[in-house]
């Protein structure tokens, strides 16, 4: 099981790279790793140059200059190793090889969790990351998918919302904070007769209470105060007055309908309702469109016989899977050219300003005044070294060629994948559709058969 999470970053990058490489919550920087960029506290440089360049492209700067993502595991659940290697997984699908990134799995705490801290630009098309609703339940999805391929448990949607590690482990255990606060609040609610009797309740049951643009808690032995609002929209002012008002409008409605009406009526009229045949024509309705939509299915489809609807339904997800895995290999080299690209350009870009270093006179004076160039020319020329060795460098024409005929197959892939997805939910609808519809028919046939034997 992992729980995902991310954070902007707005000010320095080189505070939460000193934080995530802490050699006492890394072992010794044994689980760090990184991509696109050195695996240390220079990567900053590398994300400020990336930013530059984009500049220089005259893309848009946003304000956040990196993110910080979190991924934490339950208790026991892996290894550091396991965690770490899940991490790059888990990074390398998700930013597509396309963003500079540094993966340091901490050990120090009960559980083990990786923090990934990835240039807010991708150094490829200098395309800011897009950080919204959509994209983070697609983030929590792939890392749900990585976690069942290597056999971890997964949060169900509903508990993981908005939860980070501690709150939710916190939650099953029944000792959060806003947990608590959620159900005293939800408690007062229902006996309170007005906001001032909510209010007054509230500190009876231990809680101190500040007023102002959001009205906070703190219960005893709690360090700080825990705004309403950041429990749910139903824990707003507003809303907390609203539900008092409409618990005791709707108490005064129940106490004068129910006045003079038997309870026993009341059901019994219920019970008919349910059973007109009103009822029974819309359920029947129902039944039939979803019966008619499976028949032109599989009419469309030429599907006569139910193996035919098997052979069908196995040839799309098999088709899905097949191009599931070609997509993973064209990524796979994508992840591999594109740094090249950037690392190959960055050394070429840079040569000048390095030569021009070794021949100054005053070394320490030509450094300080080209720090940035200089780091960014020998990462470049250290990580060529690490996958070129001694061989020649491949030509940047070739390669960007690659790259570009990669791009679209990737997309290729994409619409292709997308399409057999939509395909494979339509037929796994209509075998249920048609399994349920066949069990009854098989069931009186077994009965049939059971009925002969014994005769």
């Amino acid at each position: 099981m992992a729980v995902t999470k991310i954070k902007p970053i707005r000010g320095t990058v080189n505070k939460a790279l000193a934080y995530i490489l802490d050699p006492a919550k890394t072992d010794d920087q044994l689980y760090v790793s990184s991509f696109g960029c050195a695996a240390s506290d220079a990567a900053a440089k590398e994300f400020e140059w990336t930013r530059n360049l984009a500049a220089q492209q005259g893309m848009q700067m946003p304000k956040v200059i990196a993110r910080h993502l979190i991924q934490s595991f339950d208790i026991g659940e892996v290894t550091p190793e396991m965690a770490h290697e899940i991490g790059k997984q888990f990074a390398d699908e998700w930013l597509k090889g396309k963003y500079e990134y540094v993966i340091a799995t901490h050990i120090d705490k009960g559980h083990c969790h990786n923090h990934i801290i990835f240039n807010a630009i991708n150094f490829v098309d200098y395309h800011a990351y897009r950080s919204n609703k959509r994209t983070y339940r697609e983030m929590r999805q792939l890392s749900d998918e990585i976690c069942k391929e290597h056999g971890l448990s997964v949060i169900p949607p509903s508990q993981s919302k908005g939860m980070d590690y501690k709150e939710y482990t916190e939650a099953k255990r029944g000792t959060s904070w806003k947990q608590k606060l959620k159900q005293t609040i939800d408690r007062c609610i229902i006996t309170a007769k007005d906001y001032d009797e909510f209010l007054k309740l509230m500190q009876e049951a231990g809680y101190e209470i500040k007023t102002g643009k959001y009205i906070s808690f703190r219960a005893e032995g709690q360090e700080r105060f825990t705004r309403a609002k950041t429990i749910g929209d139903n824990y707003t002012e507003e809303r907390i007055k609203e539900r008092i008002q409409g618990r005791g409008n709707r108490k005064r409605q129940m106490q004068t309908s129910r006045r003079g009406i038997s309870l026993i009526s009341d059901i019994q009229e219920r019970i008919q309702l349910i059973g007109s045949k009103g009822y029974e024509h819309k359920a029947k309705l129902t039944i039939l469109k979803e019966a008619a939509r499976t028949l032109n299915y599989l009419t469309e489809n030429n599907l006569l016989q139910y193996a035919d609807l098997e052979a069908k339904a196995e040839d799309i997800h098999s088709s899905y899977d097949r191009i599931s895995k070609e997509l993973k290999g064209v990524e796979a080299r994508l992840r591999e050219i594109q740094p090249l690209i950037k690392n190959i350009g960055n050394y070429q870009r840079l040569k000048p300003v390095n030569e021009a270093y070794q021949k100054a006179k005053d070394k320490t004076a030509f450094r300080a005044k080209h720090e940035a160039e200089l780091v960014i020319f020998e990462a470049a020329k250290s990580t060529l070294l690490a996958v070129q060795g001694d061989r020649k460098l491949p030509r940047m024409k070739a390669l960007q060629a690659e790259q570009e005929r990669l791009t679209e197959e990737q997309q290729r892939l994409y619409d292709k994948r997308a399409k057999l997805k939509k395909e494979a939910k339509q037929i796994d609808t209509i075998k249920a559709n048609v399994d349920s519809y066949l069990r009854p028919v098989a069931s009186q046939e077994q009965k049939t058969k059971r009925r002969s034997e014994l005769e």
